[in-house]
């Protein structure tokens, strides 16, 4: 099992579980998509269009569009400005 990358000391919100890929992803209330897939060792989101190489955050504050994924099936969505909900539906580009 993959250790989630979570200060453990820090009280959270209630447990919801969202699916990236369709993959069962521990999220809290009150984070944000990006913090949620960042504690679950996901970096890598979408691809440049102009070379296809993977892209990730940089800013995490809804600057520089690197976080881009798509949730509930609308595409080119701010992970890093959207926040979690249960059962939320995420697809990123792994490869």
């Amino acid at each position: 099992m993959v250790q989630d990358l979570r200060i453990p000391t820090i009280k959270r919100k209630d447990k919801l579980q969202i699916y990236v890929n369709g993959k069962p992803v521990t999220a809290y209330a009150g984070e944000t998509v990006f913090s949620a897939l960042q504690a679950s060792h996901y970096t890598k989101f979408n691809r440049s269009k102009k070379l296809a190489a993977p892209r990730g955050a940089l800013c995490g504050m809804g600057v520089c569009f690197g976080c881009q994924v798509s949730i509930n099936g609308v595409k080119s969505q701010r992970s890093c400005m959207t926040d979690v909900e249960d059962r939320m539906e995420v697809e990123i580009d792994e490869t």
